[in-house]
Order: structure tokens, then sequence, then C-alpha cells
């Protein structure tokens, strides 16, 4: 039986506070605002009481943040797509930001086990002078525990409409793809991580993106396995591969730290679930 859950997350900003208002229906819950910031930021934890997604189970996350607040949003682990027996597992996340909102999507990986049939679209909808940071990190099976992906499917959907579309479908059989050099050379860990606008960025602002994230990236282990771009006006993008998710997760905490800093003139105190 299909275990599908529904969630809406609004953020607006009141009396200079940001304030989360949810509703949701099904196993998909958020909890307490926190406010390690202070009331110009709201941080939220997004949990799935089921811990994972098997065939048929439908995951659709909402998010709209008002002109002037700012949310941030993680999860307290890994979105885990587990064996199907013929339908697919899927997670929609749609983010919706006014002029001059902000927001952060920082969940923890994707862990895909070997069988599964599984997709994870996240679109974005920014209006000029909104801007939003972003990961999508994604793990194909679980080398640690000796279990590899050796078959199924998953397909990762990245979206800003007009402007940025990454769209991947690996199959485990494809071993040119999993293995090739031109492909993912072996590597089981695939991370992205962005800075998205709703208009487009000065060249000095971007170009100051690309330096923050090389910087960061040429002091690190996953240094040849790493690279920044900018495909569009609108977007700056680090893309990682790695053979486990840690160093990668690793790389991309730094970069966005370092994004805060130089980008929004903001800290980035870590999220207090990722250390608990």
């Amino acid at each position: 039986m299909a275990w599908n859950a529904t969630l809406s997350l609004d953020y607006s900003l009141q009396a200079g506070k940001t304030v989360a208002h949810f509703r949701h229906d099904g196993p998909l819950r958020i909890l307490q605002s926190l406010y390690p910031e202070g009331d110009a930021v709201c941080h939220n934890v997004l949990v799935h009481p089921p811990g994972g997604l098997v065939g048929g189970d439908t995951l659709d996350i909402a998010v709209t943040a008002a002109t002037g607040s700012h949310g941030l949003i993680t999860t307290p682990g890994a979105t885990r797509f587990y064996k199907s027996l013929g339908d697919t597992a899927l997670q929609r996340t749609r983010i919706r930001l006014e002029a001059g909102a902000r927001a952060e999507w920082l969940p923890m990986e994707a862990l895909c086990y070997s069988g599964c049939l599984a997709e994870n679209h996240l679109t974005l909808d920014l209006a000029p002078g909104a801007e939003l940071m972003g990961w999508d990190v994604t793990a194909l099976g679980l080398p640690s525990a000796s279990q590899p992906f050796t078959e199924g499917s998953f397909c990762q959907h990245i979206e800003l409409p007009g402007v940025w579309l990454e769209r991947a479908r690996i199959r485990a059989d494809d071993r040119l793809l999993m293995d090739s050099p031109l492909g993912l050379a072996g590597q089981r860990c695939m991370a992205t991580l962005f800075f998205a606008s709703g208009s487009k960025l000065d060249r000095g602002r971007r170009e100051q993106a690309l330096e923050v994230a090389r910087e960061v990236m040429g002091t690190h282990a996953l240094v040849n396995s790493a690279g920044a771009t900018s495909p569009d006006a609108q977007v700056v993008v680090v893309r990682v591969l790695a053979p486990l998710v840690e160093p990668a997760m690793g790389l991309l905490k730094q970069v966005w730290k370092s994004w805060r800093r130089h980008l929004w003139d903001q800290a980035a105190p870590s999220p207090r679930i990722w250390s608990a």
C-alpha cells in the first residue's frame, strides 16, 4: 500500500521576525521553529517518521517565502529510497520565493538502496531579487555496509524554469555511466550545491561566488573531483563526486559557509540537528 504525504511550509515576516506556518497530510512534519541567528532567520527541521520511501510512495513538499523573510530547512537524516517491487518512489519539492525573500534548502543526502526505483524532483520559482542557497546530495548503495548499487534506477531533477535544468537518470546496470571516467568514474556519491537568484547577478558577485568556492575546493581532499561553474547569470553551481557521502557533504558545508559570509554578509552557524 502506497504511503503518501504532503507538507506546505510558508514563511512570512512579522515585526522583523520570520515566522513559519505549516500544514501537512500524512507522515511529514516540521519540528518547532528555531532562531539560533536571531529573529530574522527561521530554522526548521523536516521530519518523515517512516524514515524512507518504497515503490508507490510519494512525498510532496511546497515551500513559500514572503518578501523579507528568510527560512532555512534541513532534515535529521538521509531520505532513504528502498528496494521497489515495480512502482516508483517519488519526492517532489517546490520552493517559491517572493521578491526580496531568502531561503536555504539543506537536506541530508538521498540514499538509494540497490533495487530502488526512485525520482527526486526540486523546482525553484524565484521572483526578481529573491535568492536561494541549496544542495542535492545522492548516495548510490551502501558501500560501507558492502551493499553496492547493482540494480534499480534513480532520477534526479533540479530546475529553475527557463533558466537552469539538471536532469539525470542513473541505471545501476549502465556500467559505462557508473564506472567510466566520463561518467561517475566509480564514485558513488554525487553532490550539487547552488546559489540561485530570481534576477541576473552582477558579474562581480558571480565571480566572487566562483572564486570563494574554488578557494575552498583547492585545499580539500576532493579537489580533483569538484568544480564550480555559472551556467547562467542567475545561477552558480558547485558539483562534487566522492566515494562516500561524508567528504562530499563536508566540502559543500564549507562552501555554503563561505558563500553566506561573502554573498549575504551573514555568519553560518550549523543547524543544531547536524551535530545531534
